[in-house]
């Protein structure tokens, strides 16, 4: 009989992909008939998405209400047939989960790690979403090149940064839509200032969610009723945005 030496070396475990969470009741009353294509996306983070580092493996047993319900319960504030640019998109929250909600919206991810942009575009084309398309770049990369009717993001930046790289992408009459944390008055109340400057006509503090999410989804609106001038010398800085990594 063969026993094998202490200098053998040994074979490592496989590892195992975080289990995929059952998908919650409420789930369907939100995504309705494309309930599938929400559960192919979870299952899609809880895998390749957790393996490329865009999800953390902590964050796999939360992914339904944590971050999918999260995103997706905010789509009434979004206007029927919108262009939405989802800023700093990541995995695609809050973009992918809201054009799966909301198939006649047209989303656009924007985000500058190629990485990311590849997963992005590699997830789009698996659920067969052909509402949604990949920007690589920052917010900046856009300024001057479209206006959308929405912008939105998920735990990007500060309101008052947040506001200063967005309003330049906004139609008259358009809207940021930032999902945010508990702290989100405070912040409008403490950037108020900076906001008016910036061209901001409105803004307002939102809850979205209730009996589906708990906590609800904190959400921080900002108005313009008029285009905002995209600032001096932002064409530099947009062609030196599209060589990031």
């Amino acid at each position: 009989m063969k026993h094998p030496s202490a200098a053998e070396p040994t074979t490592p475990e496989p590892t195992t992909p975080p289990a995929v969470p059952p998908t919650p009741t409420v789930a369907a009353t939100v995504f309705g008939r494309r309930l599938d294509m929400a559960e192919a996306y979870v299952a899609l983070l809880a895998d390749t998405g957790i393996a490329h580092g865009l999800i953390g493996p902590r964050e796999a047993p939360r992914l339904w209400d944590r971050h999918v319900l999260n995103s997706a319960v905010v789509q009434p504030v979004f206007a029927d047939g919108a262009r939405v640019a989802d800023i700093g998109s990541g995995a695609g929250l809050p973009g992918i989960p809201l054009a799966i909600a909301r198939p006649d919206l047209q989303v656009v991810l924007v985000e500058p790690l190629l990485r990311r942009t590849l997963w992005l575009t590699s997830t789009i084309e698996e659920l067969g979403l052909t509402n949604v398309e990949v920007h690589r770049g920052r917010a900046e990369s856009l300024w001057g090149a479209e206006r959308f009717r929405h912008v939105t993001a998920r735990a990007v930046a500060r309101t008052g940064e947040l506001a200063r790289i967005t309003l330049p992408l906004l139609a008259a009459g358009g809207s940021l839509q930032a999902l945010k944390g508990e702290s989100a008055a405070t912040e409008l109340e403490e950037d108020a200032a900076l906001l008016r400057a910036l061209g901001a006509s409105r803004w307002s503090v939102s809850r979205f969610g209730a009996g589906i999410v708990d906590p609800e989804t904190v959400v921080l609106s900002v108005e313009v009723d008029a285009l905002v001038d995209v600032p001096t010398g932002a064409g530099s800085r947009n062609r030196r945005s599209r060589g990031d990594r």
